[in-house]
Order: C-alpha cells, then sequence, then structure tokens
C-alpha cells in the first residue's frame, strides 16, 4: 500500500496551542479588515455631512451601507473565531491541569511504597528497649555531675558568728581607707600608675632600669 500512495506522513499532529495560535493569528487579520473598514466610513460619514441631498449623496449612502454589511460580517467572524479560542484555551487548561494531577499522583504512590519499605525495616521492641538504655545513661550522667560538684571544703559549714566577724573586719578595711583618703594619705605615685618604675638616681633618664639592681634593693 506504500507503494501505492507513497509514505506514510510523519508530520506531527498539531496541538491545542498550535491551533489556538492558529485562530488568534485570523482574529488579528480581522481586526486589521474592521479598522480599514471604519476609516473609510468614516471619511464617507465627513463628505456625507457636507454634501446637498442629490444623486451623489445617494451613492455614498450605498457605498457606506455596504461597508456596514461587509463589518458586521467581519465581526461576527471575529466572535466566532474567539470563541473557539477561549473554548481551546479552557481545553488546554484542562489538559494541563490533569497531567500535573497524574504526576502528583504518580509522586504519591512512590513515597507511599518508600514509607512502608522504611517503616517495614524499624522493630518496635527494639526502639523502646533503645530508649529505656538512653534514660539510664542519662540518669548515669546526672549522678556523675552532682558527684563532680560536691565541694569537699566544707564551706556551707560556716557559722552564723565566722560571718559576723568576716563582715565587721571588712568594714573595718574600709572605714580605715576612706579617713586615709580623706587626710590625704595616699600610695606612693609609682604603686598608683602599675605599669611604670621610679628611674634610680645613678641611671640616666629613658635607660632601663639594672635588673640586679632592682633585685637587691
Amino acid at each position: 500500500m506504500n507503494r501505492l500512495f507513497g509514505n506514510k506522513s510523519t508530520t506531527p499532529k498539531p496541538s491545542l496551542n498550535d491551533a489556538i495560535k492558529s485562530i488568534d493569528e485570523r482574529a488579528g487579520s480581522l481586526d486589521v479588515k474592521l479598522s480599514k473598514i471604519n476609516s473609510e466610513l468614516s471619511t464617507y460619514q465627513q463628505k456625507i455631512t457636507r454634501m446637498r441631498d442629490g444623486p451623489g449623496k445617494s451613492a455614498l449612502k450605498q457605498k457606506a451601507l455596504k461597508l456596514l454589511k461587509q463589518r458586521k460580517q467581519i465581526e461576527g467572524q471575529k466572535d466566532q473565531l474567539e470563541n473557539q479560542s477561549w473554548n481551546m484555551s479552557q481545553a488546554s487548561m484542562t489538559t494541563d491541569n490533569l497531567q500535573n494531577t497524574m504526576v502528583t499522583i504518580t509522586a504519591m504512590k512512590q513515597a507511599n511504597k518508600q514509607l512502608k519499605k522504611t517503616y517495614g525495616k524499624i522493630n518496635i521492641d527494639e526502639l523502646e528497649n533503645l530508649q529505656d538504655e538512653m534514660l539510664d545513661l542519662i540518669d548515669k550522667s546526672n549522678e556523675l555531675q552532682e558527684s563532680l560538684s560536691t565541694n569537699y571544703e566544707g564551706v556551707d559549714d560556716i557559722s552564723e558568728s565566722e560571718l559576723d566577724a568576716e563582715l565587721e573586719a571588712l568594714g573595718e578595711e574600709i572605714e580605715f581607707e576612706n579617713e586615709m583618703v580623706e587626710g590625704g594619705i595616699s600610695a606612693p605615685s609609682y604603686l598608683e600608675s602599675g605599669d611604670k618604675l621610679p628611674t634610680f638616681i645613678d641611671e640616666e633618664e629613658g635607660q632601663e632600669p639594672n635588673k640586679e639592681k632592682q633585685v637587691a634593693s
């Protein structure tokens, strides 16, 4: 049969999107025709308005009437094409939604199969035993922490009398320091600076002090 009628055509069939595109292009060409007709009608209208009644005016009216009939026909064709385009767009959207739904269902089935396979490997009794062992280890760790934090110096055994004595001595020390400040008595300046020692008499200024002399002093 192929030898008689030739090879079967391998041209792919047009899709919905191809059909929609073709219809939109045809509707666009009708828009161009309608624009041209409206322009001609506007010209006729201006001429008819300025003309007096007579054969010439009647002839222009006939031409305008013919253009109006053409415009109505073209507008009807355009409406049909737009309806077709809309229906095919709805069909295309429905097809896309169905494809997406099928993809989702396939993914869900695969995930469900994987979950069943994974949960089948889990032993509930073994999991509970593992949890119990973990809780025991946590309790032992807490006991070790409490044991390491035990105070062996007897700090908690300080009596109230010892506390009162320490506070009284601290108060006397603060009072003594305040009296020294009020009397103008303060520590030597080289002790207050904290980072620079006094220059010795037998050393030139800017020279490092002799470490042996400092030790001897």
